[in-house]
């Protein structure tokens, strides 16, 4: 989560010698017979020798300006400063004491900041005073110059060292300012706030310790103070010393209750305790407190998407987003939150974003990567994952990606080596276990591999790891012959993303198959169209998932004139658009010729252009087969059929990335798959029979070469023997199967719902039909 360093208020003594504890100083003598400040003169500001020119400003007048100043009498000093500058409009001394003045009376001073600094070139203060106005608004890029300047013509000024640091840790180099801090506390070790601000930039770099040790410096000097009391605590919650974390922003809270970073703080040791609900809680407490504590609201966005409440989390960081647009974090995370809803486009804009905010930000590489795999673009995502790789070598999250990629691609072996390198940095990292499990037959000899997997599941998890490890730990045991542990693992894995998932409305499925099916009879079906297109470009392979659809595009994409495109996203949202122009009273038959046009364009940009066949096997296009045959009359549509209790169990046993709520519950999953039998019925019934081929998946199984020269006559190819060799063709795969389609055809997943039969109960019926 977003850790977050306060900055306690800084009260120092005015270097000008006054007592004052103020930070913006005039720079002269405190009273009109005093002698001038050291390398401050009362002519700074003017011409050489200007005291002795006529109509020169009496440095009598200074002094007693300044005396003014020291007086608290800040309104004479401004009423009689603004009237010597109508006589001496270019006096840069007149425009610093004019300056400080307001400054100290809380009046808006930036413009005679300015003019001062113009005006005297070489005055270390003016410039130290302008920076430090700037610093104290936040602006930091701005701020900087004037400080740099400062430190150039003053190297040891303290306030300006810290002020200095501020603003290089401000705009994002942390790491530039850790020497300013420690140059400013070798000449006074006893400023606390440096000693925070320097722990803040550590806790930035990682230097947890380091960061730890100042905090507890800067506790010294300001004992019980409630802001550093929560900064040492998020150091400690970042070194897992929770409990202590804990205690010490409850101490915070203690001393003052209306500081929103205690509780926020306090929300993050908890969150990482596993106590997510007393987490949320303590975040709703922050952002009572202060509602546009952008911190909190994407610590609180985090923590509920960890918890499943995607909806919430997304509302959330966009108020994180409206409320800074300028922190790569926020769109980070609301990237985050759209790519586990299943909003890859807009994920991918986040992503890109924030890159464009923070180009060295780790994070926002590897999460872009992650949704460029999803868009099929292995290439850019490696190259996103090398990015995060450069930026940090130790980086877990883009090893573990690139060990994805590797996996797409066939190599296995190299990718099991990047998960075991994950673990290696992160023992914790329970991806990385459920990664190596997918992606090979495990066997007893993976003893150690259990033994962590158990480990970490026994400790409390974000959702979606527990979910992906109760899946892993499933497959385990599935493939040593534990069947029943296995279906236990499979069981809670599948009630935990129910229970923190969208619910599945059966009713609504079963009308929007009546509006299918009424909508695309066997009248629209057999009526031409003038504007469909005559391409046989497009092979489609629809089913239920796990029914052998990426098997059967792997045989296909084996032929050399054939390009397999994977999970096309296209005709869910091309039916939506149908349906509205219904609803609108316009013709859908306008609708085709473009949509055919569009879905052409979007198949020669996943190909290249060169492939004689292009297949698209979204398993649910099912659904859209009238729609397809009407835009496409020519195209080739594959429906693979499995066995309906083992087609379903495989589901369940399925971690899928964007696969509907129907899959998590037995119940769900039956009912979803007697609407499929009753829509693929209807196709069987109403498309020509030039249109559909139904490949059983067990005869495949059976007899592969018959079926294999089959399915190349149906969508007209010649016979090539490398079709039989599918499982050596180099090429992307990121379904659920890819481990599977790289193995020879074997009987090994036919009838394997015999083993799990006692627990199969509501999937009986659909054999009884």
């Amino acid at each position: 989560m977003n850790s977050v360093g306060a900055r306690p208020g800084r009260n120092e003594p005015c270097p000008c010698g006054s007592g004052r504890r103020y930070k913006h100083c005039c720079g002269s003598p405190t009273a009109a017979t005093s002698p001038p400040a050291a390398g401050f003169p009362p002519t700074a500001g003017l011409p050489p020798a200007a005291a002795t020119l006529p109509g020169a400003i009496d440095p009598r007048e200074i002094g007693a300006l300044v005396a003014l100043v020291d007086q608290d009498r800040l309104g004479d000093a401004e009423q009689k400063t603004r009237s010597l500058l109508k006589a001496y409009p270019g006096a840069g001394m007149l425009w610093k004491i004019l300056s400080v003045a307001l400054v100290r009376q809380r009046k808006e001073a930036m413009q005679e900041l300015r003019r001062a600094a113009e005006l005297m070139p070489n005055d270390a203060e003016v410039h130290r005073n302008l920076g430090a106005a700037l610093h104290d608004e936040g602006q930091w890029a701005a701020a900087l110059p004037s400080l740099q300047r400062a430190l150039a013509l003053a190297p040891d000024d303290v306030d300006t060292l810290v002020d200095a640091a501020d603003a290089t840790k401000g705009v994002g180099r942390a790491r530039e300012a850790v020497p300013l801090y420690e140059r400013a506390l070798e000449r006074n070790p006893r400023l606390a706030e440096a000693h925070n601000n320097l722990g803040n930039a550590l806790l930035e770099l990682r230097q947890y310790e380091d960061a730890a040790a100042r905090y507890r410096r800067a506790l010294e000097l300001k004992p019980d103070d409630a802001q550093i009391l929560c900064n040492l605590g998020n150091a400690l919650t970042q070194l897992g010393r929770l409990d202590e974390a804990v205690a010490l922003c409850q101490r915070a809270m203690v001393r003052d209750r209306r500081l929103s970073v205690a509780p926020n703080n306090l929300g993050q040791a908890l969150a990482a305790l596993g106590r997510r609900e007393d987490a949320v809680a303590s975040f709703r407490q922050a952002l009572a407190l202060d509602s546009g504590y952008v911190d909190a609201l994407n610590n609180l966005g985090n923590v509920l998407r960890d918890l499943g409440q995607r909806r919430e989390a997304a509302v959330l960081h966009r108020r994180a987003v409206e409320r800074d647009p300028a922190r790569a974090e926020s769109h980070c995370n609301l990237g985050t939150t759209l790519f586990e809803s299943r909003r890859v486009e807009e994920a991918v804009a986040c992503f890109r974003k924030a890159l464009a905010l923070k180009p060295d930000y780790a994070p926002a590489h590897v999460s872009l990567a992650a949704a460029l795999r999803q868009q099929r673009r292995p290439a850019d995502a490696e190259a996103s994952c090398r990015a995060a790789l450069a930026i940090d070598p130790n980086y877990v999250e883009a090893q573990f990606s690139l060990g994805e990629l590797k996996a797409d691609r066939g190599e296995f072996a190299e990718a099991e080596q990047l998960f075991r390198r994950a673990i290696e940095l992160k023992p914790d990292f329970s991806f990385a276990y459920s990664s190596i499990a997918t992606h090979r037959a495990m066997t007893l000899a993976d003893n150690a591999w259990l033994e962590g997997a158990e480990a970490l599941l026994a400790k409390p998890l974000p959702l979606a790891q527990e979910v992906s490890l109760r899946y892993a730990l499933g497959k385990y045991c599935d493939d040593v012959g534990r069947y029943d542990d296995a279906f236990g693992y499979y069981r809670q894995a599948n009630e935990l993303s129910r229970r923190h998932g969208a619910s599945y409305d059966g009713a609504k499925l079963t009308e929007r198959i009546a509006r299918i099916i009424r909508g695309f009879d066997a009248a629209y079906v057999r009526e031409s169209r003038p504007g469909a297109s005559a391409s046989e470009l497009p092979v489609f392979i629809v089913g239920m998932p796990r029914s052998g659809t990426s098997l059967t595009e792997q045989i296909l994409a084996s032929h050399p004139s054939v390009f397999g495109a994977g999970e096309v996203i296209f005709w869910n949202d091309a039916f939506a658009a149908c349906e509205k122009a219904q609803l609108e009273g316009r013709e859908v038959a306008d609708l085709i010729p473009g949509m055919a046009k569009d879905y052409l364009a979007r198949l020669a940009s996943l190909s290249g252009g060169t492939a004689l066949r292009v297949v698209d096997k979204m398993p649910a296009n099912f659904l859209y087969a009238g729609l397809i045959h009407a835009a496409f009359p020519r195209a080739r549509i594959i429906h693979m059929q499995r066995h309906p209790i083992d087609t379903c169990l495989s589901i369940y046993f399925q971690n899928f990335f964007n696969i509907g709520p129907y899959a998590h519950d037995l119940g769900d999953l039956a009912h979803y798959y007697g609407e499929y039998r009753r829509i693929t019925d209807h196709w069987r019934a109403v498309l020509p029979a030039t249109t559909l081929l139904e490949i059983p998946y067990e005869a495949l199984i059976e007899d592969q070469e018959g079926w294999t020269r089959r399915l190349l006559d149906f969508v007209g190819l010649p016979w090539d023997p490398r079709c039989l060799d599918f499982h050596r063709t180099d090429r992307v795969v990121i379904t659920a199967s890819k481990w599977q389609v790289r193995q020879k055809i074997h009987a090994g997943s036919t009838g394997r719902w015999r083993h799990y039969e006692k627990f199969v109960g509501p999937l009986q019926r659909l054999t009884d039909t």
